[in-house]
């Protein structure tokens, strides 16, 4: 605790503020060793699971804040800023809320490059941003791009051609189902899914590789000095709870039209054995964009969830981000 209270104060910027986004007033966290370094905004996972950047944060990714100004947030209905998200709520409010706090950290460093973080759900966020808003951005990269066809597609299936048959049957009749019926029927068959497909296989977490420091970020979360323990429950359970339009829509979203649309540097990371934001279908998508702004990389040995090698990938990613801005 002593050496993460050094290292805060040995910051130029290290603070937790509030906003304004969309109407509702929400903490973010931005941290970095000099004021004059590079912005990235990270646009955490879920819908409404800010791990592992999140405002309660600040002071344990010293690699990252001595490389850039990191600024966090927990989106609202998780974490520090949870809020019931009930079904008015929809993927365009969050991306507008996205924009929004772009726009204020633009005004707040004007002459600093700016860069989105995206991971999953967040990935949605940073292209529909990057999208909407290139004159305010230097980059993006994201880590798992959400695209079409989440969970219901055919890699999924035939990933338990091998398994038990009762396993197979399963993941057969959810498949037949789709995600276009009752939502609590849709809920309960990804619930199933998760959990066979975590026993299973590699599409969430590699079992071949070396997982990424989970224990180190609970307890940084634990003792942070800006989270009190509700805030740190709200990082699981929170806003999310009863909520079904998102889901509904990210079922059913086709994202894969924006990336020919694309007018800054766009990086997709792809876990190796991904199938959820299916890699496949990723690289299909981005050799058929047709645009050079567009990249991808497959990082081995990592499925949805960025191992230790996928996130040592965007670190490595955001440092040549910056190199190439230098």
């Amino acid at each position: 605790m002593s050496k993460r209270k050094k290292y805060i104060k040995s910051c130029e910027v290290s603070e937790v503020t509030a906003v304004k986004l969309r109407g509702y007033e929400q903490k973010i966290s931005i941290e970095g060793k000099s004021k004059d370094l590079p912005v990235v905004l990270m646009l955490h996972g879920g819908p409404g699971s800010p791990v592992p950047f999140s405002v309660g944060g600040r002071g344990i990714y010293p690699e990252w804040t001595d490389k850039a100004i990191v600024v966090c947030w927990d989106q609202l209905g998780c974490g520090i800023n949870n809020y019931e998200i009930d079904d008015s709520f929809h993927i365009t409010d969050f991306v507008d809320m996205t924009c929004e706090l772009i726009d204020y950290i633009k005004q707040r460093f004007p002459a600093n490059k700016l860069y989105l973080f995206g991971f999953s759900w967040g990935s949605v966020l940073a292209l529909s941003a990057a999208v909407r808003m290139p004159e305010k951005l230097d980059g993006a990269f994201v880590f798992g791009q959400v695209l079409k066809n989440l969970f219901f597609n055919e890699e999924v299936g035939r990933a338990f051609d091998n398994t038990p048959q009762k396993a197979r049957q399963t993941v057969k009749e959810i498949l037949e189902t789709g995600a276009d019926c009752e939502y609590k029927v849709v809920d309960k068959n990804l619930k199933n899914l998760y959990r066979l497909l975590m026993k299973h296989t590699n599409a969430y977490m590699n079992k071949n590789s070396q997982r990424a420091p989970m224990g180190k970020i609970v307890f940084g979360l634990l003792t942070s000095p800006d989270y009190s323990f509700k805030d740190f429950q709200a990082v699981m359970k929170n806003g999310y709870f009863h909520n079904t339009s998102l889901w509904q829509e990210l079922l059913k979203i086709n994202l894969t039209p924006l990336l020919a649309e694309v007018k800054i540097k766009y990086c997709l990371l792809q876990g190796e054995t991904d199938i959820i934001t299916s890699t496949a279908n990723a690289l299909n998508a981005v050799e058929n964009c047709k645009n050079s702004n567009v990249t991808i990389k497959v990082v081995k040995d990592s499925g949805h969830m960025p191992s230790l090698q996928g996130m040592d990938e965007c670190y490595n990613t955001l440092l040549q981000f910056i190199k190439c801005e230098i």
